[in-house]
């Protein structure tokens, strides 16, 4: 009985999507592959169509949130042959460490750090409210309500990478983050990536406008921060017009009880029935929603969200231009 109210739950938030007249179905391959490593983003499923110049994405919280007493967030190097040194093969680029208060207002709080090694040897100019810096490993997004801070959003604008959560459930007090995202135009480099060239960020109204290398831009609105949801608006300016991966869901999967992400589920349009999975058993769907997630509770960052990607829409009729590549 509580397995079929959790994926009766799964359904109806992934069937709650408002109705618009151009909504999309697009393409979701699967480019995982099994591995015993819990530190490592063995799951990667690529959105892609042949035209879409809007869609959203929602970090919630597991289906079973309210029934976590115990939460693990600790890392788990156990199946890993690499000690505690995540890909260690790597390249190492030093920098002088240092973090920045970028905006500091009334609800919302924004830091900008730099590492002192990273990956990649560059970093991305950044403004904030008009002030300008020559960049940052990573842009952390804070909630504020009172004295207390809530991280709920980062990017690392070196590769692309995007982790988000709600704010944590009350008898909680803390969550976890588990899956990444990146949107835009995707390219193998080692790992998937996205390559930004610049990046704005105005604080009220919360939104990031992301410039790529390779031509066109982003607007991410945040547009809900709450205990139900953390919701991303995504619009590209030009829209993509070719089939290519506008969006990319990364994440781990070792077994159903220690995995950021198990399942996935889909709907094939407004009224279609939701179809669900394990990350491993699908190949790609076409889908108007999907949702990628947890119904059996992990015993690893037990309380990291789910992730929804939904309201994909047509470009506006004021031309498209291409941007980005599909991953190989």
């Amino acid at each position: 009985m509580r397995a079929t109210r959790l994926v009766a739950t799964l359904c109806l938030a992934l069937l709650s999507v408002p109705a618009c007249a151009q909504r999309l179905a697009v393409e979701v391959e699967n480019f995982s592959t099994p591995g015993p490593c819990a530190e490592e983003d063995n799951v990667s499923f690529a959105l892609s169509a042949a035209a879409v110049g809007r869609f959203r994405i929602q970090a919630l919280h597991p289906p079973y949130v309210n029934a976590i007493r115990i939460d693990s967030s600790a890392p788990d190097f156990s199946g890993c042959n690499f000690g505690k040194t995540p890909h260690p093969t790597d390249p190492r680029h030093v920098f002088v460490p240092r973090t920045v208060t970028l905006y500091d207002g009334r609800d919302i709080a924004i830091v900008g750090i730099t590492f002192a090694s990273f990956w990649r040897p560059h970093r991305v100019p950044v403004t904030v409210a008009g002030r300008a810096d020559a960049g940052f490993h990573l842009i952390q997004v804070f909630r504020k309500s009172g004295r207390t801070r809530t991280e709920v959003l980062v990017l690392y604008p070196a590769d692309g990478y995007w982790r988000a959560k709600p704010l944590p459930a009350r008898h909680l007090g803390v969550n976890a983050y588990g899956s990444s995202f990146l949107l835009g135009p995707i390219e193998q480099e080692g790992r998937p990536v996205v390559n930004i060239a610049r990046i704005e960020i105005e604080p009220q109204p919360l939104a990031f406008t992301l410039h790529f290398t390779g031509g066109g831009q982003a607007t991410v609105a945040i547009t809900e921060i709450s205990d139900m949801r953390t919701a991303l608006d995504v619009r590209f300016l030009p829209a993509y017009d070719a089939k290519r991966a506008f969006a990319m869901l990364r994440s781990m999967y070792v077994a159903d009880d220690n995995a950021d992400a198990s399942e996935v589920t889909w709907t094939t349009g407004p009224a279609g029935e939701a179809i669900r999975k394990p990350v491993m058993a699908v190949t790609s769907m076409q889908a108007t929603a999907v949702r990628f997630g947890r119904t059996v509770r992990s015993r690893h960052n037990t309380s990291a969200p789910d992730f929804l990607f939904d309201a994909f829409e047509a470009p506006a009729t004021e031309g498209t231009a291409p941007t980005g590549k599909k991953p190989g």
